[in-house]
């Protein structure tokens, strides 16, 4: 029988005890690039939900690369020791395997919070100069950002560098670079954000040329043992964007490199750039991926039930599902899943009474309750 969502993956010296994957999702809530007490308790719940691997939010390699003011960073002692702080939570109570994304916002840098609306900020505001592949906006309404010379790309090449170093030492078992939703790399990806007429822009080997050597800089500091992935919106679902058969150039491009999975996200780098809201909608650009480049490659976006999950490994359209929201709405997603899929994983021992073989509520908090003289007795007691 095929692999599942529940065997066993192995990424050079990392083994994950599952395929599913909490998704890097930002959390609005660090105070100058520092991890707070949110995180400890967000992160801390998630390490011990049963997923084989839990990814730390897009986490910014330079202050400029913040998104908002309120973006987690990895570009000072205070950021690392703040971090420090959460991964050591998380391992003395969970079981997930933690990595983190590093990413640049580029043109998309100096906005809100999304519960703040998300808009540019103001210079009373503390706005900062965002910077892009080329002067082109992400919106009309948006500044213009400054493009990148050789030597600021060469700075930002250095923070991811030092970001990755930083995440070495602290022990993290795996990094993704991050490539996709409009941020800085997929900027130099797109012709829709990059027309620089030098050996950056132009050909699709020219696009790649900087998150290739972005990548090769990142591949050759992070620990040999440790895996390195990368996320990329396989397609801006525009006419003149990047295609999905670009990114299965780009992909193997990567893997000559030693990149050792792809996440196929898609999108982001206008706002009216997005694909089609149907459940599993970017599987296919993952299969592709997989199929056509040769590499593990992970799937993402509108995947929420447990027999779509496995579906997904099961029939090789993908090595690993991450998922997103559907961690937010249920924290204990991966043990409903293995409730459903009938599979018995570990719970954390301070848990073991809400087991569904030891809980007899729990037919009733899944709206399959049938009364029986034992189940009332067992309520009773």
């Amino acid at each position: 029988m095929p692999d599942g969502l529940f065997t066993p993956i192995r990424l050079r010296q990392l083994t994950l005890a599952n395929r599913i994957v909490v998704a890097p999702m930002c959390q609005y809530s660090a105070l100058s690039g520092s991890a707070t007490e949110w995180h400890l308790q967000h992160l801390g719940s998630l390490a011990l939900s049963g997923a084989a691997l839990v990814m730390i939010e897009a986490t910014a390699v330079e202050a400029r690369g913040r998104i908002t003011q309120h973006c987690l960073g990895l570009y000072s002692i205070a950021c690392e020791q703040s971090l420090a702080t959460v991964l050591q939570t998380c391992r003395a109570f969970g079981t997930a395997r933690i990595g983190i994304q590093l990413a640049h916002a580029g043109r998309k840098a100096s906005v809100h919070v999304p519960w703040q609306g998300g808009r540019p900020l103001g210079q009373a505001e503390g706005a900062w100069e965002a910077v892009a592949p080329s002067a082109l906006p992400f919106a009309a309404e948006w500044p213009v950002p400054r493009p990148l010379d050789g030597a600021a790309m060469s700075r930002i090449k250095g923070g991811f560098v030092a970001a990755a170093e930083r995440a070495a030492r602290l022990g993290f078992d795996l990094a993704e670079i991050h490539c996709a939703h409009g941020y800085l790399l997929h900027e130099f990806l797109s012709p829709i954000a990059n027309q620089r007429t030098d050996h950056y822009g132009g050909s699709l080997d020219n696009r790649m040329r900087y998150p290739l050597e972005v990548a090769a800089a990142v591949r050759e500091v992070w620990p040999a043992e440790r895996p390195l992935g990368l996320r990329v919106s396989a397609t801006d679902w525009l006419d003149g964007g990047f295609t999905i058969d670009e990114a299965v150039v780009f992909a193997a491009a990567l893997r000559a490199l030693g990149i050792d999975y792809v996440c196929a996200s898609s999108g982001g780098i206008v706002p009216e750039s997005a694909g089609p809201p149907e459940p599993g909608y970017q599987v296919p650009l993952a299969r592709r991926i997989r199929d056509e480049a040769g590499m593990p490659v992970r799937a993402v976006g509108l995947i929420a039930h447990p027999n779509q999950a496995d579906s997904v490994i099961r029939d090789g359209s993908a090595d690993m599902v991450a998922l997103a929201r559907a961690f937010l709405d249920d924290p204990r997603w991966v043990w409903h899943a293995a409730e459903a899929l009938g599979v018995t994983i570990p719970y954390p021992p301070q848990y073991q009474r809400c087991r569904p073989g030891v809980w007899p509520g729990a037919p009733l908090a899944r709206g399959e309750w049938q009364a029986t003289d034992e189940r009332v007795r067992l309520l009773s007691a």
